[in-house]
């Protein structure tokens, strides 16, 4: 018992954000499959709040100075420990001194510089919602081939690393069944296919040259004989800036 008391936080810390009431929060999937509310920040906004340290009952905390520091960052799962800022922003907010109750501290970090969405995937991670729908059809001119069903698939196609150590994962997120059975010359077949449903992001390319992430739209056509023709089309997926 009196290790494990050893090693308990000395003080509790807490942040609020000054406009925490009134933001705009945004679910976020953790890595236990938990969902979170988060924040929503957008690029050159004012990042402003007050922070909170209070002592252990009966405790004090000696400090050599206190800061508050904001960072992009980029982790990459294969090379675990090691992070890659893109934003660095520091604030003094103490001097080296004892703190024998709660005592909170203002800060803000004006117009912040934040390229980059958040992003979580497979191999890298930087994290998002999109709402959106795509719409179509297709067309049979031409049929030499005894269809037997077809689908559509959107895939995600992620790239770290670069040069010879570039490494891609290509995970299929949604599979939509657009016919079952053979068409005809002709017909038409109309594509409806919602987004919502699914936990895509805005294309990435190249980002701060660490990892990229394109989508496909995957057409799968199985024949009578089950052997499968693919066409295989990018789509760019961007998030559309909210009016105020």
């Amino acid at each position: 018992n009196y290790l494990i008391g050893a090693f308990k936080p000395a003080c509790n810390i807490s942040i609020t954000f000054s406009d925490e009431k009134i933001r705009k929060k945004v679910p976020i999937k953790k890595e236990n499959g938990q969902t979170m509310m988060v924040p929503l920040f957008h690029n050159q906004e004012n990042i402003a709040g007050k922070i909170s340290i209070e002592p252990v009952q009966g405790k004090k905390v000696e400090h050599n100075g206190i800061k508050i520091e904001l960072l992009g960052q980029i982790e990459m799962y294969f090379d675990r420990g090691n992070f890659y800022d893109f934003t660095s922003l520091v604030r003094e907010l103490d001097v080296p001194d004892e703190i024998y109750e709660r005592k909170t501290y203002p800060f803000e970090f004006s117009t912040v510089e934040m390229p980059y969405e958040t992003y979580n995937g497979v191999n890298v991670r930087l994290r998002f919602h999109l709402k959106d729908v795509i719409i179509g059809k297709i067309y049979f001119l031409l049929i030499r081939i005894k269809i037997k069903n077809m689908d559509l698939e959107i895939r995600r196609r992620e790239s770290t690393g670069s040069g010879a150590n570039t490494h891609v994962e290509t995970e299929t997120l949604a599979k939509f069944e657009l016919m079952d059975g053979a068409p005809v010359r002709g017909e038409s077949i109309p594509i409806r296919l919602f987004l919502s449903p699914y936990e895509l992001t805005p294309t990435h390319r190249n980002i701060n040259n660490k990892f990229s992430v394109k989508y496909y739209l995957n057409l799968v056509l199985v024949d009578e004989e089950d052997r499968r023709y693919f066409k295989q089309q990018e789509i760019t997926i961007y998030r559309h800036e909210e009016s105020s």
